[in-house]
């Protein structure tokens, strides 16, 4: 069986990247199209903070290639400001029909919780979970402990969605799989780097770590998607380029590589 990855990092339109990933006069509206031609699926962080209009929808399906994936991220406004309660329905449903739009270019959905999302609040994700749309995939990220164990497992299983496994300051580093894909999230501290130019930490440890996590899944979820915020090394761009060499991946011509760590 052959596993299709889908490796990327969180965002693109970094200025510090201009000169460094990308060439130092490219124009800013041809950022996503240069980045498609170095990776094949890209996070999309801005989602996050509000549902886009649909125009740059459309805009970011036609700049990218067949094959490529787009991940959103479900916006603030329904996970921490409404904390999944029925007044998020408007804003959902506005979220799901314009990430439509993507097409064939779009990827699972993160669903990202705020550390104070706790375990308690197990009947509210339950209740929440069966008005997603059964035809979208959906990654969920929990930032508290409690949250782990079988019966978020379970939960996450019967509706066909993604636990997303994160390397990310103190939550456990390892894998559950509920569903025929996976889905890796390697973060950072935000703020933690003054520059976003270069990597400043060498994390290949935990790299070769989350390898061998993943390779006995990949037969059961022959799906693979792995994303880097520049918190997590320094610069993502490369840090991406470091685990696809560890996977055996091709790291696409062109793509600007750190051969020495500062």
């Amino acid at each position: 069986m052959t596993v299709q990855y889908h490796i990327g990092t969180m965002g693109f339109g970094y200025k510090a990247w201009q000169g460094t990933f990308y060439p130092e006069k490219l124009p800013k509206a041809r950022q996503l199209a240069y980045y498609a031609t170095r990776f094949q699926a890209l996070e999309m962080d801005s989602t996050f903070y509000g549902v886009p209009r649909a125009e740059s929808v459309v805009r970011w399906r036609e700049t990218t290639p067949d094959g490529f994936k787009l991940c959103p991220k479900m916006p603030r406004e329904i996970t921490h400001d409404l904390k999944l309660s029925p007044a998020a329905e408007p804003v959902l449903t506005n979220f799901v029909e314009t990430m439509r739009l993507l097409e064939d270019r779009l990827g699972p959905v993160v669903i990202q919780f705020p550390p104070d999302f706790v375990s308690a609040e197990f009947e509210t994700l339950a209740n929440f979970l069966p008005g997603l749309p059964g035809d979208l995939r959906f990654a969920l990220e929990f930032r508290h402990r409690s949250w782990w164990g079988e019966r978020t497992a379970e939960l996450l299983r019967a509706h066909h969605m993604c636990w997303i496994a994160a390397d990310y300051l103190y939550m456990p580093r390892e894998i559950w799989q509920t569903t025929d894909f996976l889905y890796l999230r390697f973060l950072g501290r935000h703020g933690r780097f003054a520059t976003k130019t270069h990597e400043v930490l060498d994390r290949t440890d935990d790299l070769v770590h989350w390898r061998e996590q993943l390779l006995p899944h990949v037969e059961t979820a022959p799906a693979v998607y792995a994303f880097f915020n520049n918190d997590y090394s320094g610069y993502s761009p490369a840090t991406a380029d470091r685990f696809k060499a560890l996977l055996g991946l091709d790291v696409e011509p062109g793509t600007p590589r750190q051969g020495k760590l500062f």
